[in-house]
């Protein structure tokens, strides 16, 4: 028999948006968080640059939506992006009041870094780990709190909405998951009234990403086959400078370290940003992940170089002591040699489409953070803009929650989780290859350049994969590497999908057929849905 959970509001993920959310939510209602890892695994853990915030004097709200805009390629909710950076600051002062330390300048106000895209210095940062910093806090908050539940180690495999109980209906509604109790080996079910949906991003879609091993695009899967609306998959944001090394794991190299005065080098000390855009090493991150695509493909190097020689050598400690230590501990001293990078998948644009309030199309189902497409990344994320959305959007969600869970029960009787005639895993092999291949389809045809050619033939492979995964899945009693290899492989075919139906080239989605932007056909949303 499956054990039963009931609660009041179930939080998928244990990064920014979920915690932040939980957090103020708990005083209305009992909240379960669950997350497939530990509680602080998560891309806001890894977040290195900071928050950007219109608090200076010498900033304005309308110069960060412009370089919002800009950079979202003309694809942005100018709704939603005013939304957002509106609201922005009094979050900061929010996280500071949880206990959040912000790295302060000399006068005791917040230092603020500038990045790539930025018209003025506006990231808040806690040195070179933010992310951390915010996680740790936060944490804190959840681990003390009286009406939070956090279950480490459980993995949501399905979202509980009518389709289970053959129930036909126009519209769908969220009762809660299915979860894998992946140290016991247990399937769960937690049925509860209100389901936020924040399990962060897809980076390991590819091979080489800039996000732990957790970011498999498991929200996106799940809300896809429960019959959420996907949007704006094709914008896939490949950090421009991560670590190339053997042992690094793709380590980011943040974008402030370029906003510091980092200058981004070929092997023999050439610079060639100039060639690509004014702005130089302070471009939008897509052009110059491409720029260093194309240096790489011309010179047939396996990289370029961030060189940060120039600058005192304490200054650079100072600012970025974890990303120093990082390289030195590669062998890197990188205030006397430069930096070896390459571009890694980042960040999806893409994801759940939901409104102001956070609302997906599947009622009591809410997301947030980098699983949802609010609309205010358009076509290209401006750097920094990721924890600012997730923070603006857990917070609406709260507000639109805190009224709306008194109106629901949680008493749906849904049936146990079936694995009748399933046997365990013995073919691990197949699980492992799928995954592989599958990612070096992504990166070999659905990278940072693509044509027609290369998504015609990455949909035959990963249309290959899916029909074996799922006949293999159904028959296989479920494990964390089975689900997440399902759930790769879907968002995989939504992505391929969405960059398939875009005849252009726009923000991140880049395609040698259409190098143009046609703002004639494809100023609007791809939108994508199983049902």
């Amino acid at each position: 028999m499956t054990e039963s959970i009931k609660t009041d509001v179930l939080v998928i993920g244990s990064g920014i948006g979920g915690l932040y959310f939980a957090i103020h939510m708990a005083d209305y209602a009992k909240v379960t968080i669950i997350t497939k890892k530990e509680s602080s695994t998560s891309n806001t853990n890894w977040a290195q640059g900071g928050i950007a915030a219109t608090i200076d004097h010498n900033d304005s709200a309308e110069l960060h939506i412009a370089d919002t805009l800009d950079a979202g390629a003309g694809l942005c909710n100018l709704e939603m992006v005013t939304l957002m950076v509106n609201e922005g600051p009094q979050h900061i002062e929010r996280l500071m009041q949880l206990g959040v330390n912000f790295t302060t300048s000399d006068h005791d106000h917040l230092h603020l870094g500038k990045e790539g895209g930025h018209s003025r210095s506006r990231i808040v940062h806690a040195q070179d780990l933010t992310g951390r910093e915010v996680e740790t806090a936060l944490l804190d908050r959840i681990n003390s709190h009286p009406n939070i539940t956090l279950l480490e180690h459980h993995f949501a495999i399905e979202l509980l909405t009518e389709h289970h109980l053959d129930i036909k209906t126009n519209s769908i509604n969220c009762y809660g998951a299915y979860v894998l109790d992946s140290r016991q080996r247990q399937p769960k079910k937690i049925l509860a009234k209100i389901t936020m949906l924040a399990s962060g991003g897809l980076g390991h879609i590819y091979p080489y990403t800039t996000n732990p091993e957790i970011a498999t695009g498991d929200g996106v899967a799940m809300g896809y086959r429960a019959g959420a609306e996907i949007a704006n998959m094709e914008f896939i944001q490949f950090h421009p400078t991560a670590l190339y090394h053997p042992k690094a794991k793709s380590f980011l190299i943040s974008e402030a370290v370029r906003g510091f005065g980092g200058i981004l080098r070929l092997k023999n000390g050439q610079e060639f940003m100039h060639k690509y855009d004014k702005r130089l090493n302070l471009a939008p991150r897509d052009i110059v992940a491409r720029a260093i695509d194309s240096e790489i493909k011309k010179s047939g190097e396996e990289c370029v170089f961030l060189d940060v020689t120039h600058i005192d050598a304490e200054k650079t400690k100072e600012h970025f002591p974890n990303i120093y230590e990082t390289c030195l501990g590669f062998g890197i001293d990188m205030t006397k040699e430069m930096i070896p990078v390459v571009p890694a998948a980042h960040y999806s644009c893409g994801g759940m489409r939901t409104d102001d309030k956070g609302r997906t199309t599947i009622e009591r189902l809410y997301a947030c953070g980098e699983t949802s497409c609010t609309g205010v990344h358009g076509a290209n994320r401006l750097a920094s803009n990721s924890l600012l959305e997730a923070l603006v959007f857990a917070w609406r969600a709260y507000l639109d929650i805190s009224e709306e869970v008194k109106k629901h029960d949680n008493h749906v009787d849904f049936p146990d989780w079936d694995d009748t005639g399933t046997v365990n895993p013995e073919e691990w092999i197949l699980v492992s290859h799928n995954k592989r291949e599958a990612q070096q389809v992504m990166n070999d045809y659905v990278g940072i350049v693509r044509s027609d050619l290369r998504l015609q033939r990455a949909k035959r492979r990963i249309d290959f994969l899916k029909e074996e995964t799922e006949s293999y899945y159904k028959k296989t009693k479920i494990t964390t590497q089975i689900l997440e290899l399902r759930n790769i492989i879907k968002v995989a075919s939504l992505i391929i999908e969405s960059a398939i139906k875009r005849r252009e080239s726009r923000g991140l989605h880049y395609t040698t057929d259409y190098p143009n932007r046609d703002d004639k056909h494809f100023l609007i949303d791809t939108v994508l849905r199983s049902f």
